[in-house]
């Protein structure tokens, strides 16, 4: 059964993100899964003979280590675990090129940390190289530096459901495919009777949040929470998500070919620039500014910039054009964007309207603290202008 909303994203889509987790690309004994290696390299070829373009965000290096150094349980301490990925990382990407070398492409690792995406010249480097891999047919294979993160394997970019939204964002693909062990999101835990999958979810908001129901192994980090955490990022941006499972050797192609299989969380409107993108989800705030209710619904509900009388609490130590989150009164994470004041200046302003700035400071370079178009909003409310 196909469904027209799934048919229209899966037509536009000639980029598609896909997450494999560690889950799927395991077996019960926590070991690489050859077979599931190569299901997944048969469907990529099969995207791509359609004219795609396919990034595949993968994990499975600690199973793979596992494998290779014959261990039969996954270690506990942080430097084994590294150790064990770094020897896994060339064993699942030899797998990955051994099953794509044979259908005609080739696989490159490329391998992030944190910060990778956070610095905007180092952001840039990363989209640029990304676009050259695809632009030369290989399947870029992405996944976290475990080798060197330090709070890697506990969580850096927090797990790889979040590592591959960030990636869909640089690319600004239109489709992020998150495959999993189960079918999507059901309405209560799927193995209970009478679970229900849910087919499309256009706002993920309490209700949908409090459905996800984290399956807690030695094996991954992830889960279905993390995996709406990178459903809202990606949905928020303009792009579209799909949760469907890893198991189904025919998954991409009935997502490509719009079936109603999975989960959708469709684009909450248009794609975002790229500039905004990096602004809103991968830039690093160097502190924080709560809002008052005037400026919050000025900011957020009718497209204006920030101006200091809306600012009520200023937070860190940052320097004009450093990166800022703005806050609600209640703490909630409304949007981000570039300041126009240091934080020494903001606190000795911040409440004050517009024309007592220079009585202050002695000068008023901006009227603006934020202005609106150094400004992206990542709040939830689905009225937002954007």
């Amino acid at each position: 059964m196909t469904d027209s909303e799934r048919q229209d994203i899966a037509a536009t889509a000639k980029l598609v993100v896909v997450k494999v987790g560690t889950r799927v690309l395991t077996g019960p004994d926590g070991l690489l899964d050859f077979e599931q290696i190569d299901s997944l390299s048969r469907q990529i070829d099969l995207l791509m003979k359609s004219g795609r373009k396919v990034v595949l965000v993968s994990s499975g290096a600690v199973g793979a280590g596992m494998g290779r150094l014959c261990l039969t349980h996954r270690p506990t301490e942080l430097a084994k675990l590294q150790a064990v990925a770094a020897v896994g990382q060339s064993s699942l990407i030899e797998a990955y090129e051994r099953a794509l070398r044979g259908r005609g492409h080739h696989a490159a690792q490329v391998l992030l940390v944190a910060d990778d995406l956070q610095q905007r010249t180092r952001y840039l480097n990363i989209r640029n190289t990304l676009r050259a891999l695809l632009n030369f047919q290989a399947i870029p294979i992405v996944n976290e530096n475990d080798t060197v993160s330090v709070e890697e394997l506990r969580t850096t970019f927090g797990d790889n459901d979040r590592l591959a939204a960030l990636v869909t964002n640089v690319l600004g693909a239109p489709l992020l495919v998150l495959l999993s062990d189960v079918e999507g999101l059901f309405d209560q835990h799927p193995s209970n009777p009478g679970a229900t999958r849910i087919d499309t979810i256009s706002q993920i908001d309490d209700r949908i949040e409090a459905m996800a129901q984290d399956k807690v192994t030695g094996l991954s980090k992830g889960g279905m929470a993390s995996k709406l955490r990178a459903a809202r990022i990606v949905t928020q941006a303009g792009g579209n998500v799909i949760i469907a499972s890893g198991r189904d050797g025919a998954v991409l192609e009935k997502i490509c070919a719009g079936e109603l299989i999975g989960t959708l969380f469709p684009a909450r409107g248009a794609s975002m620039p790229a500039w905004k993108r990096w602004l809103g989800w991968s830039a690093d705030p160097q502190g924080t500014l709560s809002l008052d209710s005037g400026a919050k619904d000025a900011v957020i509900m009718r497209g204006s910039s920030l101006l200091a009388a809306g600012v009520s609490h200023v937070h860190g130590d940052f320097k004009k054009g450093d990166v800022v989150t703005l806050l609600s009164e209640d703490g909630r994470e409304l949007a981000r964007g570039l300041v126009n004041y240091t934080s020494d200046e903001l606190t000795r302003i911040r409440g004050l309207t517009t024309e007592k700035i220079a009585n202050v400071l002695g000068y008023c370079p901006y009227e603006e603290v934020v202005h609106r178009d150094n400004l992206t909003i990542i709040c939830s409310d689905p009225s937002t202008p954007r």
